[in-house]
């Protein structure tokens, strides 16, 4: 099925979002026994596909596309899993079972399964409309971003402002430096990462990137975004006032979880949409996973939250598809998240969310090294540049829930972590 077909009238299960959550719900449904109809409702116009490279080898031209799609195109009609592309949901009638699309068709359900992460956070400052303002969310994004900049110039290096210094931004920062750009970074906050790192592994990135030549702005706002009566980019205006010229803004500012129709239809949220140890929302039928889900994480003293990660929409699909064919476990993995940012592998284990302490193992200036986040004396997260052993024992000292460790071991990186187990 491509996006010019009618879509069936009714699934058995019928899945909104075509990222790792969607995909991986649909896949596991089948490996598991299920033999219903499944459909596939996804705005994107491509096969299910990994959004992680899209800042990274995709648009640094490293991977192509059919390296990044989660499953070759044939797979989905071999498994019997209809895609419906090119198609919103905008709207849910959950005592009709029946989710109503963007082109006014009409599909019924016995079960929705709601995957659809969430839009770029637009800028709000004047300007931000004008063409080579760019977002980094799907491949359209990053194609677009790749068409702008093989065009042709005048010779001189192309100029690009990110704003934003979160993920996101930095590794977009990182490819365009790569591509042969120049470039600025402007951040709000006082540091880069600010909200999901510490100050170790911010002030390593923020002297990487320097190092490679990124005009790194901490502290600072944008204004405007400056135009040619073609209405294209010419530059920025900062907050205080300074004007620098580029030929494209790229902006990594968040997401807004995409739920509208979910709550219009009355489930409950507010940052997201609500869903309980299965990942069920407060209206049957109808579960959630992904960026969009807002659980009580064990990892997070069960607070509620959101998780903006494959792994997570990896391990809430298997959730769900194990609830839907009556294995009712309730969510409970580990999060993990991984950068790349030029030569460097960052490997995150855990969420440091509340942390008290922190112990540096290895030295940053090796480019080596590993960020230990404490809470009253417990590990519970793990920032891992280029140490992938650091990395793979910090999650199992994370699973296995050692309540308190020696400092001083701990902060040994000749002293493997599973010799603290």
């Amino acid at each position: 099925m491509n996006e010019r077909d009618e879509p069936p009238a009714s699934a058995d299960v019928v899945i909104v979002g075509t990222g790792h959550g969607g995909a991986q719900v649909a896949i596991a449904l089948r490996q598991q026994g299920h033999e219903g109809s499944i459909l596939m409702i996804g705005r994107d116009t491509s096969p299910p596909y990994e959004r992680p490279p899209l800042s990274k080898e995709y648009l640094a031209g490293e991977k192509g596309f059919e390296r990044i799609m989660i499953r070759p195109e044939k797979f989905w009609a071999d498994k019997r899993i209809d895609l419906a592309l090119g198609r919103g949901v905008t709207a849910i009638d959950p005592i009709r079972h029946e989710v109503t699309l963007s082109d006014g068709g009409k599909v019924g359900y016995r079960k929705l399964i709601w995957s659809g992460g969430g839009d770029p956070r637009r800028l709000s400052c004047p300007g931000a409309g004008l063409k080579g303002v760019f977002y980094v969310r799907d491949r359209r994004d990053a194609d677009a971003m790749m068409a702008a900049l093989a065009a042709e110039t005048t010779g001189e290096p192309k100029k690009a402002v990110v704003i934003g210094g979160g993920y996101i931004g930095l590794e977009a920062a990182a490819v365009l430096r790569k591509l042969g750009c120049e470039v600025m970074l402007v951040e709000l906050q006082k540091r880069l990462l600010a909200r999901v790192a510490g100050e170790e592994l911010s002030r390593f990135y923020e002297e990487e990137h320097r190092r490679q030549g990124v005009d790194v702005r901490l502290g600072t706002g944008v204004e405007e975004i400056l135009g040619e009566e073609a209405g294209r980019v010419t530059g920025v205006r900062l907050s205080g006032g300074e004007e620098v010229s580029c030929d494209m803004v790229v902006v990594g500012i968040g997401i807004v979880p995409a739920v509208a129709p979910l709550i219009a239809a009355g489930a409950a949220g507010s940052n997201g949409v609500d869903v309980d140890f299965c990942c069920r929302t407060t209206l049957d039928d109808i579960y959630a996973i992904g960026d969009c889900a807002a659980h009580a994480n064990p990892y997070a003293g069960s607070a509620v939250i959101r998780l903006e990660s494959v792994q997570n929409a990896h391990d809430m699909a298997n959730t769900v598809a194990r609830a839907i064919m009556g294995e009712k476990e309730p969510y409970d993995a580990l999060p993990w998240f991984w950068s790349n940012q030029y030569d460097l592998k960052l490997q995150t284990a855990g969420l440091s969310l509340g942390y008290d302490e922190t112990v540096l193992r290895g030295d940053p200036a090796t480019r080596r090294f590993t960020v230990v986040y404490l809470k009253e004396g417990r590990p519970i997260a793990f920032d891992c540049v280029n140490t992938m052993k650091d990395y793979v024992q910090g999650r199992k000292l994370l699973e296995q829930g050692v309540e308190k460790v020696d400092r001083a071991l701990l902060a040994d990186p000749e002293i493997p972590l599973k010799d603290l187990l």
